[in-house]
């Protein structure tokens, strides 16, 4: 079966650096709707569209194809009283805590309320008394190569195309934390994502 809009891929994968170094490759397949459902970047779908099982190819993107180009505007420099112990680089948390009470200490939203996620920020430093966040995607900046090979294509389920995404398979991000189910035991909504562990989990190219 070819790849085509509403089949359903599964894709072995390496992600390198421009200079070949291995960032990521997982043992298990990343797996992903085709035909135009942001479950891939359009660079490799567009490459894959059409092909059989076994095709495989390597494919560089340049920042502005992957996630983006660095924002210096993006790093933060917020008092440590405001972040939970134990803290510790590397750690991830979804928004940063507005000054004011705790009670105010909602998630401040990528500077438009308008956005429908807040942005993850990465603990890059810790002093004393202050912490540096950064906003940026892990691998924003950086030219990524991609070898690929398909696994497998199947027709995608009248379920799966409603929900725009495979059945069973999490949405994720390189570099990016797994978000789990809604744990709504959670005190305030400014909580550690993740603490940069664990990230040999499957995921979406995007």
């Amino acid at each position: 079966m070819k790849i085509e809009k509403n089949t359903v891929v599964s894709l072995r994968y390496k992600l390198t650096d421009a200079q070949n170094n291995v960032i990521e490759e997982p043992d298990s397949p990343m797996v992903y709707l085709h035909g135009g459902y942001e479950g891939t970047f359009p660079k490799i779908e567009a490459l894959l569209d059409g092909q059989n099982i076994g095709f495989e190819t390597t494919v560089q993107l340049e920042p502005t194809e992957a996630f983006g180009e660095y924002n210096p505007e993006l790093l933060k420099i917020e008092p440590r009283t405001r972040f939970p112990e134990p803290l510790e680089v590397g750690m991830q948390f979804e928004g940063v805590p507005e000054e004011g009470g705790e009670e105010d200490s909602d998630l401040l939203a990528a500077e438009d309320e308008d956005d429908e996620e807040s942005l993850i920020y990465t603990v890059t430093d810790v002093a004393d008394n202050q912490v540096v966040l950064d906003g940026n995607h892990p691998l924003a900046g950086m030219a990524l190569r991609f070898w690929v090979q398909v696994q497998d294509v199947r027709a995608a389920s009248d379920e799966e195309i409603a929900n725009r995404h495979p059945a069973g398979a999490e949405s994720f991000t390189f570099g990016m934390p797994n978000e789990e189910d809604g744990d709504e035991s959670d005190a305030d909504d400014f909580i550690s994502i993740a603490s940069g562990a664990g990230r040999s989990n499957p995921r979406t190219l995007h």
